[in-house]
């Protein structure tokens, strides 16, 4: 029953994102209005981490199951991406590459910052 209550509390907190998207005209996916939103609770203490945690680490156990519909698409759509498969891996490594630059100094200035805060 626990595990139904706290699948519960994440399927609403991803319903209110969905409920956000549909009402605000920004073009933000309503998967990162939930995340924003399950970020914000947990930090204000509206949700303990206790009432999602043992669901949500189950969860995060099995998404690379949740990959394998995506790649079971890509497959079936090989005529039409075929063409276009070096701009989409050029794409691939260089986003992959942009994300990892940035996210390094990002962090490295975070840890200095806190750094000098001490």
């Amino acid at each position: 029953m626990k595990y139904i209550r706290q699948f519960g509390v994440i399927l609403l907190v991803s319903f209110l994102g969905e409920l956000l998207n549909y009402l605000l005209p920004l073009h933000v996916p309503a998967s990162i209005y939930g995340l924003v939103l399950m970020f914000l609770s947990l930090h204000f203490g509206l949700i303990r981490l206790e009432a999602v945690k043992d669901t949500a680490t189950f969860l995060i156990e099995i998404m690379p199951l949740m990959f394998i519909p995506a790649g079971v698409g890509l497959l079936s759509s090989w005529d039409v991406i075929r063409p276009h498969v070096l701009s989409y891996l050029v794409i691939a490594a260089v986003t992959t590459f942009a994300v990892m630059f940035v996210s390094g100094h990002v962090t490295q200035l975070l840890l200095r910052r806190d750094g000098k805060e001490k």
